[in-house]
């Protein structure tokens, strides 16, 4: 774990720019559409949080951008997400293929619905 990462900017930039722009179209979607989230650096990732609860996390490997939108995320959009390779609460976007923002704003947004209702 690297602790001299303080913020999603210093995370961001430690990557080569074709994974920068990766993340940075990740980012911009998952700011967008959850506003009032707090964006900070958890388990050594992106993580964003809303209501002081987990809301979604993502963090760049050599061949995927791993999205994190807890077990519940993944579970309600299981069958669009079937397409990538998967693990509990994670689902791996490779930097082979297009982004699916659409996809990963759907998600953000059924996120920040069912972190509300936990106020």
């Amino acid at each position: 774990m690297n602790t001299e990462i303080k913020s999603v900017d210093d995370y961001i930039s430690a990557f080569p720019s074709e994974v920068r722009e990766r993340m940075e179209i990740m980012r911009e979607a998952i700011k967008k559409n959850a506003p009032e989230a707090v964006e900070c650096i958890a388990y050594a990732m992106p993580a964003y949080k809303l209501n002081k609860k987990p809301l979604v996390y993502f963090a760049a490997y050599e061949k995927h951008i791993g999205f994190y939108a807890t077990p519940t995320g993944h579970e309600k959009f299981k069958e669009q997400l079937s397409k990538y390779k998967q693990g509990k609460g994670s689902v791996q976007f490779p930097h082979s293929e297009v982004l699916p923002v659409d996809l990963i704003i759907d998600i953000v947004k059924f996120r920040v619905e069912e972190n509300s209702k936990k106020k």
